[in-house]
C-alpha cells in the first residue's frame, strides 16, 4: 500500500487529474448519477494527450472512443422518457420516470461473448504476428470486451459490470506479471467497484420491476 501511496504522490498533475476524474467516474456510474459522464470525458480527454505525449498512440486512440461514448453517454441518459406503465394490481397506467435500467437474457450475452472473444483473438493475432505487444491475446481481450462494455454502460445495461470485473481481473493479471504493482492495486479498487455498481443497478432495476408486478 505504502507503494502505491508513493506511485500517487509523485504523479504529475494532469495525469493525478485523469486517475481521479476515473475513479470518480466509475462511483458516479455506480450510483447512476449523469454527471459520471463529464468526469469520463475530463479523464479521456487528459489520459487523449498523456498516451500521445508517451507514443502509446493505440492507447490514445482509444480513449478517443472512450471520449466519443462519455458524449453518448451524457445524451443516452440525459434522453429519459416518461412511461406509462400499467400497474398490473390495479390495471391503471403508473407514469413514471426511472433510471431505466435494462437487463438482457442469456442467450443475447453468450451470442455476445463469443462474437466478442473471435474478434479478440483476431486482433490478439495481429498483434502477436506484427506488434513486439506483450500478452498480445490478453491485452487484445481486455481492449475489445472494454470497448462493448463502454457501450452497455451508455445503454444501462446492468451486466456491463460483470463484464468489467472480469476486464479488471485479466488487467491485475497482465499489470502484475509487468510489475506494474500499483495500477494492479487501482484496477484492484475497480473490482469493488463494480460489484458496488453491480448492487446499486441490481436494485434499482427490482424497483422498476415491482411497479409492474402484480401484488400479492
Amino acid at each position: 500500500m505504502g507503494e502505491t501511496l508513493n506511485y500517487f504522490s509523485q504523479l504529475p498533475l494532469l495525469e493525478l487529474i485523469a486517475v481521479v476524474m476515473s475513479l470518480l467516474y466509475v462511483v458516479l456510474a455506480a450510483k447512476g448519477n449523469i454527471w459520471c459522464w463529464p468526469a469520463a470525458l475530463v479523464s479521456t480527454v487528459l489520459y487523449t494527450a498523456i498516451f500521445y505525449d508517451v507514443y502509446l498512440w493505440m492507447d490514445s486512440l482509444l480513449q478517443i472512443y472512450y471520449l466519443v461514448m462519455a458524449v453518448y453517454g451524457w445524451y443516452c441518459w440525459r434522453n429519459v422518457h416518461i412511461d406509462n406503465i400499467s400497474n398490473k394490481s390495479t390495471n391503471k397506467a403508473v407514469s413514471t420516470q426511472t433510471f431505466a435500467i435494462k437487463v438482457w437474457t442469456m442467450q443475447t450475452h453468450f451470442y455476445i461473448v463469443i462474437f466478442l472473444s473471435m474478434v479478440s483473438y483476431l486482433v490478439g493475432w495481429l498483434m502477436a504476428n506484427y506488434t513486439p505487444a506483450d500478452f498480445p491475446y490478453f491485452d487484445a481481450a481486455t481492449t475489445v470486451f472494454a470497448v462493448f462494455a463502454t457501450y452497455m454502460v451508455a445503454k444501462k445495461i446492468l451486466e456491463n459490470w460483470i463484464y468489467w470485473v472480469f476486464i479488471d481481473f485479466v488487467s491485475i493479471y497482465i499489470y502484475l506479471e509487468k510489475g506494474l504493482t500499483p495500477t494492479a492495486v487501482l484496477f484492484g479498487l475497480y473490482v469493488v467497484l463494480a460489484g458496488y455498481g453491480y448492487y446499486q443497478w441490481h436494485k434499482r432495476y427490482q424497483g422498476q420491476q415491482a411497479l409492474i408486478a402484480p401484488s400479492l
